[in-house]
């Protein structure tokens, strides 16, 4: 069992982010210690990585949500789960493709720019100053 800072080590999640998904329905059932304190089962923290994957690809926390419900379900779900992250892998792989053309832009104006920066240093470097570069001439 691990205490709730110890998950937030574990996960990069803040506690109140962790007591948030379980009001919220993302995590349930997260057992108590005699004092009340939450007590995360490796299955916990299993459920927690995969929220965060989903979470960080994208995925709204209504669905997610709606997934882990139906993870607590059972196996009859299992079909519509697989479809769920069907349509997520989509999802992501239309949003891999679009960074991947804005990648090819940035780094196209980057050799640019870098071109350009090097002639300018070159034009600019002490000893190599000239009328024209001095006074637009």
């Amino acid at each position: 069992m691990y205490t709730i800072h110890e998950v937030c080590e574990k996960s990069g999640l803040t506690a109140h982010t962790l007591r948030y998904y379980e009001k919220e329905g993302l995590l349930s059932n997260v057992s108590r210690s005699q004092g009340g304190f939450r007590q995360y089962s490796d299955e916990d923290l299993e459920a927690v990585g995969l929220i965060c994957c989903l979470k960080n690809t994208g995925m709204p926390l209504s669905d997610i949500a709606r997934f882990m419900e139906l993870t607590r379900e059972g196996d009859q779900t299992l079909r519509e789960r697989c479809e769920m992250l069907k349509r997520h892998k989509e999802v992501v792989l239309g949003r891999m493709s679009e960074m991947e053309r804005h990648l090819e832009k940035v780094t196209h104006k980057l050799d640019r720019f870098s071109s350009k920066l090097s002639e300018y240093e070159k034009r600019t470097k002490p000893g190599n100053l000239n009328e024209t570069d001095l006074f637009g001439v």
